[in-house]
């Protein structure tokens, strides 16, 4: 949830950056219509255009979190999930930070009275509820906040240098939009507290080796590898992909045996639709499916 602010002279810079409040222009590219906006960078890639693309663009602050940037990211989650020729979305940042932390200086000042009332970080969470599976592309640092909407996305790719951590007890406080429990999850209770109490760091070699990413690849590949990704899975259907997404994803809430029934039932549910019905004709006409996302 927020940035390290320590002694090491990268804290001494993240805490400059975190300061500052920078405002940069981009070209959103939407339905082949640009506009003008803040915080992020929008536009459709690979071969058919089916690839959502979202790269945060506040390099100066080390794409420092703000309620600004959120929203961004999240009026652009929105706009993918409408465009019916997306089927995945990659989410990045810059090659030195994909997001070093929340801006402290936006919430530096704010009571408990305030964040209570007003769910302070909520909206953090649309990354987390959206239907289309979305691609972490990681490099630089992943940390605090930036952990954590690495962490919401449903497979991270990080570059050579990426560095995941929680560094939030060096300022009084504990993560905030999900640190504490999706780390618990990916990596396990004991290396999830030792990062969680200690602030180090996690390297982007120790986060595959303990799952918490899927693949590390040279800086300069990170993003083109996650794009090549997405185009594979947006080439299946959207409706059976959605429907994957929301399996696994109930495997972190349920028991075995409740997960186990919940999974047959989405199965079952697949028969309803005409991807299914085409998925299976084609492989037995030994030919390639045409899905209809129907």
């Amino acid at each position: 949830m927020a940035s390290k602010l320590g002694r090491t002279i990268f804290g001494q810079f993240l805490h400059r950056s975190a300061q500052t409040n920078v405002i940069l222009p981009f070209q959103c590219i939407k339905r082949c219509m640009a506009t003008e906006g803040q915080y992020v960078i929008t536009d459709k890639k690979g071969e058919k255009q089916n690839v959502g693309f979202i790269q945060l663009n506040r390099r100066k602050a080390l794409n420092a979190l703000c309620d600004g940037l959120m929203k961004e990211v999240s009026d652009a989650l929105d706009a993918f999930e409408k465009d019916k020729d997306v089927g995945c979305i990659v989410l990045t940042g810059g090659d030195k930070a994909f997001a070093a932390g929340a801006d402290i200086k936006e919430m530096k000042d704010r009571e408990f009275a305030e964040v209570y009332s007003g769910s302070f970080l909520s909206n953090w969470d649309r990354l987390a509820r959206c239907k289309k599976p979305v691609i972490a592309a990681v490099n630089g640092y992943a940390l605090g906040g930036g952990c954590e909407i690495a962490m919401m996305c449903d497979i991270i790719y990080a570059g050579e240098n990426a560095q995941f951590g929680q560094p939030e007890i060096t300022l009084g406080t504990i993560p905030g939009a999900g640190g504490t429990q999706r780390l618990c999850k990916a990596i396990g209770k004991s290396k999830a507290m030792e990062l969680i109490l200690t602030a180090d760091r996690m390297t982007a070699q120790e986060a595959e080796k303990s799952g918490l990413v899927s693949k590390v690849f040279p800086i300069d590949q990170t993003v083109n590898e996650a794009i090549k990704t997405a185009e594979k899975i947006a080439g299946f259907s959207k409706i059976t992909s959605a429907m994957c997404k929301e399996a696994v994803n109930a495997a972190y809430e349920l028991s075995l045996q409740e997960g186990l029934h919940f999974e047959k039932r989405i199965f079952h549910a697949t028969f309803a639709t005409a991807d299914r019905k085409e998925g299976m004709t084609a492989f037995s006409e030994k030919r390639k499916p045409t899905f209809t996302d129907n």
